[in-house]
C-alpha cells in the first residue's frame, strides 16, 4: 500500500492541533477529493464495534482518516480504526476468515494467544502472508482468558491502523467482581507514510529530540553538582555521542496519541454509574510509545497483567510498555467525570479520555509532569567511566561489572561492532523501579516487583539451561539488534520441545525495549531467581538484566523481537525454533 497517493501540500497543523487532534478525529468518509489506493473502499468507516462469536469475517482495507486537520490514508479492518474488538470464550474453537483488500500483502498476528505456529500470522515464519485479493482462514482453540490484542505483522501496517483488542471470557469466574467494563486501547498515529518515517529515523535519528541541554542547563548543574561533576557527566555523554534527553525515538512532535481511535480533543468516553466497580482493560497498541497512565481522583486496582491474573495491587499510576495489557478496577463516585490521562514517557504529549455518568462531560486534565533526564545510573553504568564496546573499561578489564558484585560479560559479536555504540556496565533487574520520570513523584506507581502471579509456577521445573541475549543498538545509525547481529545475519535460537529453559536479557542500550516471544509464555523471575510473573511481553528499561523461564511446549518457528515497530524493522528480532529432540 502506498501513501504517496495523498497530497502533501497541506499546511502543517499548529502545535496545539498536533497535540490534541481534531474533535471529530477518526476514520472519515471518502470523497472525490482524495485518491485512495484502487482497492480501498470509499464509504463511511464506522467506529470499532465488538464482535462476540466463534466465527468471524474480517476485511483488511484502506480508508482516509483525519486526526490532525489533514486527511491521510490508513489501514482499517471492517472499515474501522482501531479494528473491531473481538470477544471470544475460553474453550471455544475460533475461526477467522481474513480477506485482504489491499494491493499489497497483509497479515494478522494474535498477540499473546497460544496457538499452532501456522496460525500465528508472521509472514516468512508461520505462513506466506495474505496476498492481495486473498482470504486466509485462521482456526485455533482458545486455551486462556483475559485481555489481549491483534495487529498486522506486515511491514508498517500496524502503525497505519491495523490493530484491535481481544477480550476472552474465562471458563471459570474471574477472582474479582465488576459491574461493567471498557476496553481502553492506546495507540500512536502519524500523518507521515510510516515507511518514510522509518527512512527519516535512519537518516536523522534525533529528529524529535527538541530538548537537548543548553548552556543554561550547564550552569544550573554546576551550581547544584559542582564543576568537576558536571564536566565529568557531560564528558561521559559526549563520548557516547548521546544525549540524556533522548527518552523515546519518536514523540508528539510526530505523533498524535489516541484512545480507542480518538485524539485527545475527541474525548473518548466510557460511562459508569456512581458506586459501580468498573473494569478497564488497558492495551498499549502503539507502534513506539510508552504511556504513563493515571485517573486523577481514582485509585486503580490492578488485577491482571498480559491477560494473566495477579494478586491485586492498588496504585495511582502505571507505565504500560508497547504491547502490554493491564486490567484495572476503579470505583468512581462523588463526581460525574474523571479524566483518563496517558502521558507519553518523554512528556511531549498525551492521550486522554473520560469516565463519566453521561456523554459530553469532561474532567480537568493534570499538568504534564516535568520532562525526565537520563543519568549514568539509568544506563547501568554505576558511576563508572564509559568506554566504547570492546575497549578496556575502568578497572582494567574488557568485561563490565554486573549486579551482585560479578562481572558482566558481553558476547564477542559486540566487540568492535559498528552497530553497537554502548554496553551496560552494572545491569540489575530493577523490578522495584517504577522507571525514569516516575520515581518519587508523590504517587504510588506500579512496578514489576509489585505484581505477582496469582498462581504458582505452572511448570514447576528448574530451567535446565540458560541463554543470554544482549539488546544492542547504535543511536545515530538507528541500528537495533540482539548481540550486535541483525535478524538477517543471526542463526535461529533452537529450543528442544518440552524443555524448561531460562532466557536472560541484558539491555546494552539507552532505550527501553518491550521484548515479545511469540507462542510461549515468558515467566519473569524475581531477583532470587524464583517464578514471579507470567507475561507475553517483558519490558527492559536501560541498564536492566532480567531473566525469565520459558517452557518450549509449542513446536514450530516463532518470532522473538522488540515490539517497538521500527526497532524490529531495523533488526532487533530473532527466529526461535522449537524442535523435537534429535
Amino acid at each position: 500500500m502506498t501513501f504517496d497517493s495523498f497530497p502533501r501540500g497541506a499546511a502543517s497543523p499548529s502545535r496545539r492541533r498536533f497535540v490534541t487532534g481534531l474533535a471529530a478525529g477518526g476514520v472519515a468518509a471518502g470523497t472525490g477529493l482524495w485518491h485512495l489506493p484502487g482497492s480501498a473502499s470509499t464509504g463511511l468507516a464506522t467506529s470499532p464495534q465488538t464482535l462476540a462469536r466463534s466465527y468471524f469475517d474480517l476485511a483488511i482495507d484502506a480508508a482516509p482518516v483525519n486526526f490532525t486537520g489533514r486527511t491521510r490514508p490508513a489501514v482499517t479492518v471492517n472499515g474501522s480504526l482501531p479494528a473491531p474488538v473481538l470477544r471470544w470464550r475460553e474453550g471455544d474453537t475460533i475461526t477467522l476468515r481474513v480477506a485482504n483488500r489491499l494491493p499489497v500483502q497483509s497479515s494478522v498476528h494474535w498477540h499473546g494467544i497460544l496457538l499452532p505456529a501456522n496460525m500465528d500470522g508472521v509472514p516468512g515464519l508461520s505462513f506466506d502472508g495474505i496476498g492481495p485479493g486473498e482470504t486466509f482462514t485462521y482456526r485455533f482453540d482458545i486455551r486462556q482468558s483475559g485481555t489481549y490484542w491483534y495487529h498486522s505483522h506486515s511491514l508498517f501496517q500496524e502503525q497505519a491502523g491495523l490493530y484491535g483488542a481481544i477480550v476472552i471470557d474465562p471458563h471459570e469466574p474471574a477472582p474479582f467482581a465488576f459491574d461493567r467494563e471498557h476496553v481502553v486501547l492506546l495507540s500512536d498515529w502519524t500523518d507521515l507514510d510510516p515507511a518514510s518515517l522509518f527512512r527519516r529515523m535512519k537518516k536523522v535519528a534525533e529528529h524529535d529530540n527538541f530538548y537537548k541541554r543548553t548552556v543554561g542547563d550547564f550552569f544550573d548543574d554546576v551550581a547544584r553538582e559542582g564543576l568537576s561533576s558536571t564536566l565529568h557527566d557531560r564528558g561521559q555523554w559526549g563520548r557516547m555521542r548521546m544525549t540524556p534527553t533522548d527518552i523515546s525515538d519518536i514523540n508528539a512532535h510526530t505523533y498524535t496519541y489516541l484512545i480507542n481511535g480518538q485524539a485527545p480533543a475527541g474525548n473518548w468516553t466510557g460511562l459508569f454509574r456512581s458506586g459501580e466497580k468498573v473494569l478497564l482493560r488497558f492495551i498499549n497498541g502503539s507502534a513506539m510509545t510508552y504511556f504513563d497512565v493515571r485517573i486523577p481522583g481514582l485509585k486503580m486496582r490492578v488485577v491482571a497483567a498480559d491477560g494473566q491474573y495477579i494478586h491485586p495491587v492498588t496504585v495511582d499510576e502505571f507505565r504500560i510498555a508497547v504491547a502490554e495489557t493491564f486490567d484495572v478496577i476503579v470505583e468512581p463516585s462523588g463526581q460525574d467525570a474523571y479524566a483518563i490521562f496517558a502521558q507519553d514517557m518523554g512528556r511531549t504529549g498525551y492521550a486522554r479520555g473520560t469516565l463519566a455518568v453521561r456523554n459530553g462531560l469532561q474532567a480537568p486534565l493534570p499538568a504534564p509532569d516535568p520532562r525526565p533526564i537520563l543519568t549514568m545510573d539509568d544506563m547501568g553504568h554505576g558511576g563508572m567511566d564509559h568506554a566504547a564496546p570492546g575497549k578496556v573499561m575502568e578497572g582494567g578489564c574488557g568485561a563490565n561489572m554486573g549486579h551482585g558484585g560479578g562481572m558482566q560479560s558481553h558476547p564477542a559479536s559486540e566487540t568492535d561492532n559498528p552497530l553497537v555504540d554502548m554496553q551496560t556496565m552494572s545491569p540489575s533487574p530493577k523490578l522495584d523501579d517504577p522507571g525514569i520520570g516516575l520515581r518519587d513523584n508523590g504517587r504510588t506507581v506500579l512496578t514489576y516487583a509489585a505484581m505477582k502471579s496469582l498462581f504458582d509456577d505452572p511448570d514447576g521445573r528448574e530451567p535446565s539451561r540458560e541463554i543470554e541475549l544482549h539488546l544492542t543498538g547504535h543511536m545515530e545509525k538507528f541500528a537495533w539488534s540482539f548481540n550486535g547481529q541483525k535478524f538477517m545475519d543471526a542463526e535461529p535460537l533452537r529450543l528442544n520441545y518440552g524443555e524448561r529453559m531460562r532466557i536472560v536479557l541484558v539491555n546494552d542500550t539507552m532505550m527501553t525495549h518491550p521484548i515479545h516471544l511469540h507462542g510461549l509464555w515468558s515467566d519473569v523471575e524475581d531477583e532470587q531467581g524464583n517464578f514471579h510473573l507470567r507475561k507475553h511481553t517483558v519490558d527492559m528499561p536501560p541498564g536492566t538484566k532480567r531473566g525469565y523461564r520459558v517452557r518450549a511446549d509449542a513446536l514450530g518457528r516463532w518470532a522473538f523481537h522488540c515490539h517497538l515497530l521500527y526497532h524490529m524493522e531495523a533488526g532487533m528480532m530473532r527466529e526461535v525454533r522449537v524442535e523435537e529432540r534429535a
